[in-house]
């Protein structure tokens, strides 16, 4: 008995050095992990009312090229209170982050927003170019 106790004993040690040994994956700020992914693009974008239903009047047209973003959106719509949504490249973040409502309503100075690769060296700068329909 004593020898199948040393036997676990040791064992557990083992693993216990092991995992202290083993180094943690890398990850940013934001506690995203930073992968070998250099693709840093905006898939797809959704503009939302306050109410959370679309304000787009059509598709937003995403230039990867020219890293610009246009979209048209509804008349009389409150630009003040919208809830932007990307779909970005595996892997990738947006900076600055969109945390809640946000205001673009400046539509003679259009918001930019950064994509940044998942390997966190390659950013892209999307200029979001807004007019109602």
């Amino acid at each position: 008995m004593a020898r199948y106790l040393k036997i676990t004993l040791s064992f557990l040690m083992i693993t216990a050095l092991i995992t202290a040994c083993k180094k943690d994956s890398p990850v940013d700020e934001d506690g995203l992990l930073i992968t070998f992914r250099q693709e840093c693009f905006v898939s797809n974008f959704e503009l939302l009312g306050s109410d959370f239903v679309s304000v787009r009047s059509k598709t937003a047209v995403i230039d990867t090229v020219a890293q610009t973003i246009d979209v048209e959106v509804l008349f009389g719509t409150d630009l003040k209170n919208v809830y932007p949504q990307f779909s970005l490249a595996t892997d990738c973040k947006l900076d600055p982050k969109v945390v809640g409502k946000t205001d673009l309503s400046d539509l003679a100075n259009p918001k930019t927003y950064t994509v940044v690769s998942g390997n966190r060296k390659i950013r892209k700068p999307y200029k979001l170019n807004i007019k109602f329909q």
